[in-house]
């Protein structure tokens, strides 16, 4: 199986891509592609700069990745409640290729934040609407207070570490 794993945030310390590509590894025997949202260099999305420039390379490329793996984990920054300007953008564009931007691919939907809501507000918003655009929503799995569950690569808390395996579990099974 071929994963495609990636953070929904473009820092550079992303622990929403921590999350991502500790919970793809699980998966036994996967192909992991651990992504990193800085690689796609857009303009912010505008019918105008569509009409006058066309899809930015970036997004095309984006959608062949998800094209070509078979899972994708994608774990939620929260920005303001909502989704990070940089994964929204990169989200719009692609849209733009193909409304059905998750192409049917079965996918773990995760979040996490510092604080002890694990990024609920966005989580929700996902979950309504990533389906609507082609996912094949199989589980989710928030993780609240990264820094104090998250220690040395890996969730510390057996319970919630229970619950992130019991979401992997859901990923591959038919």
């Amino acid at each position: 199986m071929k994963i495609l794993a990636f953070g929904a945030s473009t820092s550079s310390t992303s622990i929403n891509r921590q999350l991502a590509g500790y919970a793809a590894s699980l998966v036994e025997g996967a192909e992991v592609t651990n992504l990193d949202l800085r690689q796609f260099d857009l303009p912010m999305y505008s019918s105008d700069e569509e009409e006058q420039n066309g899809i930015p390379a970036a997004a095309k490329s984006f959608k062949d990745m998800i094209i070509n793996h078979d899972a994708v984990v994608v774990s939620l920054a929260e920005h303001n409640g909502s989704y990070s300007a940089a994964f929204k953008n990169l989200y719009d564009w692609t849209s733009r290729i193909d409304p059905e931007v998750w192409a049917g691919k079965p996918m773990l939907l995760l979040s996490t934040s510092p604080g002890g809501r694990g990024a609920a507000s966005v989580m929700e918003a996902a979950k309504e609407k990533f389906p609507r655009m082609g996912a094949d929503l199989k589980a989710t799995f928030s993780l609240p207070a990264f820094y104090d569950n998250f220690v040395e690569g890996k969730i510390t808390d057996p319970a919630l570490a229970d619950q992130l395996e019991q979401a992997v579990k859901s990923l591959t099974a038919n």
